[in-house]
């Protein structure tokens, strides 16, 4: 949070093209993938699903080999909260499931998520899912030229937390671009009026990672997969943000899954949200 807006990518002209290029490939990539999650699909199908598209759109996963990592896309069910890695689990009706694709295209990168209900979910998780697609949207409206970054951290936590729920604070978001994580980190928590100060031109992947219970969270055995502590269920929903001298451009637009938010808590179906 104390990093000087000199030290963060400022994009222009070209540039912007280049990244809002890979976040629209990217955008289509994950509603195409979230909407293969039903029950009875394993989680690991639904990952070569994504790595097939990847290889039609002509991009390569921005996460596979990143630190190791053995995935083509994150794909976290339940209590899992980011960074699980598809395999033989079975998609079960009454599921949440996070989808986070990050693609490489032409040189640039493109990052984004969603959690997606599987048939009869709990009242009490969708509101979860809800509140956390309004905290990133209510997030949004603070990427804006000259406004602190401070701001936009504090408002998801703000957000949430009026609800009870809890923020993930060891995984952040963060500026996107030439690489899949660069300058600044945007926490889901913060400081109001802390800087950098935002300016035009930069680009940020905002994800709040929000828990129905605690807080806390633990890796499992494979070193990749974060839960949280009690096994309650987490929520995720992210954009990559373009910062203007006007409204914030969400470079990887699509339709809201709560359109009422926590009013209405029947969600769109993926196939709605292109």
């Amino acid at each position: 949070m104390g990093l000087l807006s000199s030290k963060i990518p400022v994009r222009h002209g070209a540039q912007q093209q280049g990244i809002r290029t890979a976040c629209q490939v990217a955008r289509d990539i994950l509603l195409k993938t979230a909407a293969q999650v039903r029950p009875g699909v394993t989680t690991g199908q639904v990952d070569r699903f994504a790595a097939a598209e990847m290889r039609a759109r002509g991009c390569k996963s921005a996460f596979l080999g990143y630190r190791k990592f053995p995935g083509h896309i994150c794909i976290s069910v339940n209590e899992e909260v980011v960074h699980g890695i598809g395999g033989p689990r079975v998609i079960q009706d009454g599921d949440v499931v996070k989808i986070d694709v990050g693609i490489e295209f032409e040189g640039w990168i493109g990052d984004n998520a969603l959690t997606v209900p599987v048939g009869n979910v709990a009242r009490e998780t969708l509101h979860l899912l809800a509140a956390t697609e309004e905290a990133l949207h209510v997030a949004i409206k603070h990427a804006r030229d000259g406004w602190m970054l401070g701001d936009l951290c504090h408002s998801v936590e703000d957000h949430v937390t009026r609800y009870g729920y809890t923020v993930v604070k060891e995984f952040v978001g963060h500026g996107v671009g030439r690489k899949l994580h660069e300058e600044p980190q945007v926490p889901n928590y913060g400081v109001k009026g802390a800087r950098p100060r935002l300016k035009s031109g930069m680009t940020l992947a905002i994800e709040p990672m929000i828990n129905l219970g605690t807080e806390k969270t633990r890796v499992l055995s494979d070193k990749w997969t974060v839960i949280t502590l009690d096994r309650k269920p987490s929520a995720h929903f992210e954009h990559v943000v373009l910062v203007t001298e006007k409204d914030p451009e969400v470079l990887t637009l699509r339709k809201r899954m709560f359109p009422k938010g926590v009013e209405d808590l029947t969600p769109l179906p993926v196939e709605a949200l292109a």
